[in-house]
């Protein structure tokens, strides 16, 4: 399975805006939990999971999102493929990452947050990998 981007929207009249993603299907999340670099030059990298899926939205501001798919989880290779993705407040659009993927989540606005979901409860499954920032040499 490959990372999806579901495309949200936003609806404004006289009462403000309505931002909505109709598409997103919620019926697996288990968990929620907002993050919220401490600057624009923090990069949260690159943590990931085997099992567990994780769906993204910013509803503060902006972040960058790379993924990488893992092909070795105790030793992968140092060049994986980077794939980028933009994720911005201005629509509720939802990036899923599907089991498998390491992130790295930069904040691209001051106070920026994003709001994560996962299908899994916190302590479920012993399935959290960390590789260090500078691990990954292909950009």
């Amino acid at each position: 399975m490959k990372p999806t981007l579901i495309s949200g929207n936003c609806h404004q009249d006289q009462r403000g805006q309505l931002f909505y993603n109709n598409d997103f299907d919620t019926t697996c999340i288990k968990r929620i939990y907002v993050i919220e670099n401490h600057s624009v030059d923090f990069i949260r990298a690159w943590q990931g999971h085997k099992i567990e899926q994780r769906w993204f939205s910013a509803v503060q501001g902006s972040f960058k999102i790379q993924l990488i798919a893992v092909d070795n989880w105790d030793t992968p290779s140092e060049n994986l493929l980077r794939k980028e993705y933009h994720l911005h407040s201005e629509k509720l659009d939802i990036l899923h990452i599907p089991a498998g993927y390491i992130s790295s989540i930069q904040a691209l606005e001051e106070k920026s947050k994003l709001v994560v979901m996962s299908d899994y409860y916190l302590g479920e499954l012993s399935d959290e990998f960390r590789y260090p920032t500078d691990y990954f040499t292909k950009e």
